[in-house]
């Protein structure tokens, strides 16, 4: 059973309750405000009777009364007695203290109407009472009540009505309104089916997206809410919320996978050449008769230098590993221009033919020495492989960051090479004339961003590129003029 069905069912079920609840509470009320109508009619109807009676004293009475003698006639009274102005929905008979009948409108012994032994008892001590029986197959209130002078009770005076009209109206209430609440159930049904349904369309909608998005595997679906921002649209709006973080992290794993095997595909490509040659060169020193002891040399130091560039590129590649696997640096205060010197020097080691110029303010940054010694070398490394002329260092203060700039005279980089400068793998249209394996630049991206720094590389073809690191200074880092 669906939800909007069961929420149609449960609003009819609660407005039957409520419908049943009211009926009865009407119908009780009827029931009672009728029945006192009726006993106030009677018992007004019977003060006149009665007081006309004992003061005319019409019937004679004999106490101890004559047993056996029947009963009259109203027709045989005066005509200025009372019975003549007797309403015709009331029904009068009177007795004697004894309870039988004295007179009744034809006179016939028949006609008396019911009267217990209890009720007798009640009214032979001065006390009313009313009694409901069946009489001529029709449901009758007796209201029965003494008449007495002198203490002493002469007659009883019973006045009756039929209940039918007052059963039959309280019975067409019932059948009105229990068709009329009939008809408002069935409409309330058939208006919540409709209410619940438009209540509980983005429920649908999140199901179907739900659906479309497990069939089409694609997160960019969403619901098309227009509602209020009740407890259905803030779910509308969760499930959006949801759906975004969704696609977000779906992009990020399908980015994820695809950078792992174009890893994958290039470090095997960069693997398969040093090995190759090893291989090759095993072969050759395994021939018969064998080469030369010259030529062997050759293939020795061959082998030695591949073996050495199988051993960089494994140690780039764990430096890459680390990186990404978040591995801890250490932010502790760290004075730049010390470290600057340090690796300008040892660079200049690596072409003492070539010129590094250092300016750097004193300034104080966050960071880990080793990890930012390994950037600073890989950004003049890649400056000297790939220019002529000066480089230039400085480092000054930008905001709450350091800036520090490595800057050649080179060629310079084009566009849609420089988009690619931080991939993995990549290297330019050089690649045959430079050594390297095109790690060099992402390590120094993976060691900033570990540190909470940036790094950019800004150039322009004909003038030179620049390398841009900038890093968190410390808070002790001097704040200058």
């Amino acid at each position: 059973m669906s939800i909007r069905l069961r929420f149609a069912l449960l609003y009819s079920a609660i407005l039957a309750v409520i419908l049943a609840f009211i009926g009865l509470a009407i119908h009780g009320i009827l029931s009672r405000v009728t029945y006192l109508a009726l006993q106030d009619d009677l018992r007004r109807a019977s003060f006149g009777l009665g007081e006309a009676i004992l003061a005319a004293n019409s019937l004679n009475v004999q106490i101890p009364p004559v047993t056996g003698r029947p009963p009259r006639a109203f027709d045989d009274f005066p005509e200025d007695r009372p019975f003549r102005d007797l309403r015709e929905r009331e029904i009068v008979r009177i007795l004697d203290p004894l309870g039988n009948l004295l007179a009744s409108p034809q006179g016939r012994a028949e006609d008396a109407l019911p009267l217990d032994a209890q009720g007798l008892t009640q009214l032979q001590a001065g006390r009313d009472w009313w009694q409901t029986a069946i009489v001529n197959d029709q449901a009758m209130l007796i209201y029965s009540r003494p008449l007495a002078q002198n203490g002493q009770v002469l007659y009883i005076l019973q006045v009756a009505r039929s209940l039918e009209e007052r059963n039959r109206s309280l019975r067409f209430f019932g059948l009105t309104f229990g068709g009329l609440s009939l008809f408002i159930i069935i409409t309330a049904l058939g208006v919540g089916w409709l209410f619940s349904g438009l209540l509980l369309r983005p429920i649908v909608q999140i199901t179907q997206t739900a659906q479309k998005i497990g069939q089409e595997r694609d997160f960019s679906h969403r619901v098309q809410y227009r509602g209020p921002q009740d407890e259905v649209g803030k779910l509308a709006a969760t499930f959006n919320d949801m759906l975004s973080q969704l696609q977000q992290a779906y992009e990020k794993v399908a980015h994820s996978l695809q950078m792992q095997r174009d890893f994958v595909a290039d470090v095997s490509h960069e693997l398969r050449t040093p090995l190759t040659t090893l291989r090759g060169n095993l072969g050759l020193l395994q021939r018969k008769p064998p080469l030369p002891v010259e030529e062997q040399s050759e293939i020795l130091s061959d082998m030695a230098e591949e073996s050495d560039r199988l051993i960089r590129l494994v140690n780039d590649l764990l430096t890459l590993a680390r990186a990404d696997a978040g591995r801890n640096l250490a932010h502790e205060p760290l004075e730049l221009a010390p470290i600057l010197e340090e690796t300008c020097r040892q660079a200049r080691a690596l072409d003492p033919q070539r010129e590094i110029l250092l300016e750097a303010e004193p300034l104080t940054i966050q960071g880990d020495r080793d990890a930012l010694k390994q950037i600073l070398l890989i950004g003049l490394d890649n400056a000297l492989k790939h220019s002529n002329g000066r480089v230039w260092v400085t480092a000054h203060r930008n905001g709450g960051q350091a800036e520090i700039q490595i800057r050649d005279e080179g060629p310079g980089i084009p566009p849609e090479t420089l988009a690619h400068i931080f991939d993995r793998f990549y290297r330019g249209e050089d690649s045959l004339t430079t050594p390297g394996f095109g790690l060099g630049l992402p390590i120094a991206k993976a060691l900033t961003e570990s540190m909470g720094g940036t790094i950019t590389m800004e150039s322009t073809v004909g003038q030179g590129s620049v390398l841009k690191i900038l890093l968190l200074l410390s808070q002790t880092s001097p704040t200058g003029p």
